[in-house]
């Protein structure tokens, strides 16, 4: 495998947050940054319970030890991004934004559109699942982008954001820094052709692109403090200007590096920075002393 110089052994790291003192509107006067990022809680949970499942079905196909150890070191470390992220959503519905209508389309998109399929033992199994492999891998691109961006968004610091959620935010980007090679080695190595990549990257970006505006859309219209509450294009270009969301020029330029034929993730972010971020945050810190905890009482 390539590129693995600065990789470090991946574990799941079994943290929890208290969201009795986060306030509807996390980032202080500004409820469109704040329903923008909120959209990761309502897309995350069945997205990653998706890759899990697709990657315990893809283990036979590997055939490197480190890979397979890294591999499921991702599953680990997913399974806890989605239980994190869920855990959000009552505190939603407690502050009168209930998700269930769009977190049921989400659902239904991966359990149904993108999951498993009766199909016939040999090629076109192997097809589909190789098709979900290189999706997982394109989708990866763009939360390793994400979370190199959360980790040096210092304006959401300087603008007051909740802490919590902001552990929360760069915790989960940290590990997809530390882990964002994993995806597209599995896909090179149980497959690698530039062509499905390709065309997987379209059908990915286009799902992200379409799938962010309506949570955004959704959010926006259904909190109950805005009236006529809206999400535009615009919103979101002033807000990357600010800092406060990615910019769009960085989201566009990141495209023709997924693209191209010598792309590696080692390119987005950086390792050191990540593993830096979980040496230092409360709810990672708090995780690893339960479980040395557990450990010296057992």
């Amino acid at each position: 495998m390539s590129n693995t110089q600065d990789r470090v052994p991946l574990k799941a790291r079994k943290v929890s947050f208290s969201w009795d003192d986060t306030p509807l509107h996390w980032v202080p006067g500004d409820p469109f940054t704040t329903h923008t990022i909120n959209v990761l809680h309502l897309l995350l949970p069945a997205g990653e319970r998706w890759f899990v499942h697709v990657y315990k079905q893809v283990l036979p196909y590997i055939r490197d030890e480190r890979l397979r150890e890294d591999v499921i070191g991702f599953i680990g470390q997913e399974a806890m991004h989605s239980q994190a992220h869920d855990e959000v959503l009552p505190h939603l519905r407690e502050q009168g934004l209930d998700p269930t209508p769009y977190t049921a389309q989400v659902d239904w998109l991966f359990e149904k559109l993108l999951g498993d399929r009766t199909l016939p033992p040999g090629r076109a199994r192997r097809w589909w699942l190789m098709e979900r492999v290189a999706i997982i891998a394109a989708i990866e691109h763009y939360t390793a982008f994400l979370g190199n961006w959360v980790l040096n968004a210092e304006e959401l610091d300087r603008r007051g954001a909740d802490p919590t959620m902001l552990d929360l935010l760069r915790w989960h980007g940290a590990e997809e820094v530390e882990h964002r090679s994993v995806a597209f080695e599995l896909f090179m190595h149980v497959d690698g052709s530039y062509r499905r990549r390709v065309r997987t990257w379209a059908t990915a970006f286009t799902a992200l692109v379409f799938l962010w505006q309506r949570g955004a859309r959704f959010f926006m219209e259904n909190d109950p403090t805005l009236i006529d509450g809206k999400a535009t294009f615009k919103d979101f270009y002033v807000r990357g200007r600010r800092g406060t969301l990615p910019a769009t020029g960085d989201m566009l330029r990141s495209i023709p590096r997924y693209l191209s034929r010598a792309y590696h993730p080692s390119q987005e972010g950086s390792t050191e920075q990540a593993v830096a971020y979980l040496a230092s945050s409360p709810a990672a810190l708090a995780a690893e002393t339960a479980e040395k905890s557990a450990k010296g009482a057992a």
